[in-house]
């Protein structure tokens, strides 16, 4: 998302001359309302403020806070929110209430187990940007460690996305018209298809471990001990 954003908002980004005030404070108002719940850019936002500290018109040490602080008060604004009301509305009786019920249970299994990792890399998707902190406090995630994963995974992310703009920013263009749309979309697919393939070998791994007589064993001759005939 980040890259994608920086491809596409680079050149805009470098013809804007936005005054230093406003810029922090369209920055923190818009990373502040995406992390809050509102459907707002602020990822784009963070990326656009860091191209223009790359080229001075801003400081990059304060884009980085700004975006950092806005991100952590914005999910703990949306926290409350779902903690407050966000239940009631998903048991509200009506229309698909039985969808809601289970999406409400699927929820609350996930934040159990995975409540903190989801807080913390959620930042980085946009769907989970949005919803993460309100569904974090829908399915009553334990204020302390939402605010530990929350805080970290916003200093993490402002630093991450404001210098991979502020250090790329300025060859977004040269690497645009080198490799094309359809080159840097080629990248990308290939290491799609490289994590997906490493995730879903560790999986096999972990479940040859688990049980020895797993039908992943019989797909892999190499981990079984056997020689094949010719070898």
């Amino acid at each position: 998302m980040a890259i994608r954003s920086l491809l596409r908002l680079a050149p805009l980004a470098l013809a804007i001359h936005v005054p230093k005030n406003l810029g922090y404070g369209a920055l923190a108002a818009l990373v502040g309302g995406e992390t809050m719940g509102i459907p707002l850019p602020g990822e784009s936002a963070l990326i656009v403020a860091g191209i223009l500290a790359n080229h001075g018109h801003l400081k990059i040490e304060l884009v980085i806070a700004i975006a950092a602080a806005a991100a952590i008060v914005g999910d703990n604004v949306g926290f409350w929110i779902g903690r407050r009301g966000g239940r009631w509305l998903l048991e509200l009786k009506g229309p698909l209430a039985h969808h809601r019920a289970r999406a409400l249970e699927r929820g609350e299994e996930i934040f159990q187990r995975h409540g903190g990792k989801t807080v913390f890399f959620g930042r980085w998707f946009a769907g989970l940007r949005i919803a993460s902190a309100w569904l974090a406090g829908v399915n009553r995630m334990r204020w302390p460690t939402f605010i530990f994963y929350n805080a970290a995974g916003g200093i993490a992310w402002a630093t991450s996305v404001g210098l991979l703009a502020y250090y790329a920013g300025h060859s977004a263009d040269t690497l645009l018209s080198t490799l094309g749309i359809a080159g840097l979309a080629g990248i990308a697919v290939g290491i799609t298809v490289l994590v997906v393939w490493r995730r879903r070998r560790r999986r096999e791994q972990a479940a040859l471990k688990a049980d020895p007589s797993s039908p992943a064993l019989e797909a892999d001759p190499s981990s079984s001990g056997i020689d094949n005939e010719g070898r």
